[in-house]
């Protein structure tokens, strides 16, 4: 017998959370705190998001996803278009590539691996920014963006996993 549709929406919408939260943190990225200077080091949340889930939930956050998600970041960020799609994907991969190393290590491994990929990343989306505007762009915001944004991964990485253990179903 067929489920219903209602059990079919709720299978749905709980596959389509990962999904869901990494986009409501890119536009939570976008949220004007006035603070002076903040616009420029903005932690990275959807790169913490895109670690988290393709590591726990790879099923749930696949490369098109991750792509669909870089391309928001640029479009509303003002960043050239397609930069921080390749530099998610290049995490995307990284962290499929470390799933087998990761599976079964202490949080603080999963933290120091984030924060090795993290500064990859940022690394990566740095030389881009410079190649697209043939000019070396100051890295001091950079690198005050991947302390924040590593220092929030633990935050963020707790509400995931609480997030994952009350909604997600385990396949």
């Amino acid at each position: 017998m067929k489920p219903s549709l209602g059990v079919r929406l709720d299978a749905l919408a709980r596959r389509l959370t990962p999904f869901g939260l990494t986009l409501l943190l890119v536009v939570f990225n976008l949220v004007p705190l006035h603070i002076p200077g903040y616009d420029q080091i903005v932690p990275l949340l959807p790169l913490i998001a895109v670690y988290h889930w393709t590591f726990h939930r790879s099923e749930l956050m696949p490369a098109y996803a991750v792509f669909v998600i870089g391309l928001l970041q640029d479009s509303l960020t003002g960043a050239p278009i397609g930069i921080n799609a390749v530099v998610f994907l290049i995490v995307h991969g990284a962290t499929l590539s470390q799933r087998r190393f990761l599976a079964g290590k202490s949080f603080a491994m999963f933290w120091l691996v984030f924060a090795l990929v993290a500064a990859g990343a940022m690394a990566t989306s740095w030389i881009l920014v410079c190649a697209y505007n043939l000019a070396l762009v100051e890295p001091r915001a950079l690198i005050f963006q991947y302390l924040l944004t590593t220092g929030i991964f633990p935050i963020l990485a707790w509400f995931f996993l609480r997030w994952q253990r009350a909604i997600l179903r385990p396949e």
